[in-house]
């Protein structure tokens, strides 16, 4: 693998972040077949740092979400570990830090019904951010955005393929940095833009009453 970096903005730095990405079983409800984690903290993020484990479900892997999402098949998971042996370690990498995903709305709640215990300290979601920072385009799929921003995809492996949880990861991180640094954005303006509501309070006016 070619190894990768990204330098963090200066509005992320000293914030301990995940970025996170789950693929599912397409089942009712989902199942985690794949996570990946990109862990940012300190000042440089290499993709070597990028984490990623496949998961066996306890419900087989519906055909259209292999055909038409990820192309994971129950063949691919049938000898990796179960969900309760990989989520003590899961829940290490994400204690303690801001989730961000593209459409973060899906991880947090497909996270917080695997890891009952977490709380994040921030979800942050690119999809919002981008519609705020870029708005007007025709799609905010993470694919179109990789398009428009020409995020480098290169030096990938095998497992973290198109469309895979540490592909679209590290894509949702490159997304992330592009938008902070196309803005400027400080911390807490990036928080009030990108925040999911239930975790942002709302901006305070300015001049108010002491």
């Amino acid at each position: 693998m070619t190894t990768a970096f990204t330098e963090i903005p200066a509005a992320l730095r000293g914030h301990d972040i995940a970025v996170v990405d789950v693929e599912g079983n397409g089942q009712t409800p989902p199942e985690i077949i794949e996570i990946a984690i990109v862990p940012a903290a300190g000042t440089v993020v290499s993709l070597d740092e990028v984490r990623s484990w496949l998961v066996r479900p306890k419900n087989p892997i519906t055909p259209i979400v292999t055909r038409k999402v990820h192309g994971i098949t129950n063949d691919d998971v049938a000898q990796c570990p179960p969900w309760e042996q990989v989520s003590p370690t899961i829940g290490r990498v994400m204690f303690g830090r801001t989730l961000v995903a593209h459409n973060a709305t899906v991880e947090h709640k497909v996270l917080s019904a695997h890891l009952p215990e977490w709380k994040p300290l921030m979800v942050l979601d690119t999809l919002r951010l981008a519609k705020k920072i870029w708005p007007g385009l025709k799609s905010y799929s993470l694919d179109k955005l990789i398009e428009h921003a020409a995020l480098d995809m290169h030096g990938l492996d095998d497992d973290q393929a198109y469309h895979r949880a540490g592909y679209d990861a590290w894509a949702a991180w490159q997304l992330l940095c592009r938008l902070v640094r196309d803005v400027e954005l400080d911390w807490d303006a990036l928080v009030q833009a990108a925040g999911l509501p239930e975790f942002v309070k709302p901006a305070e006016p300015e001049g108010g009453l002491w």
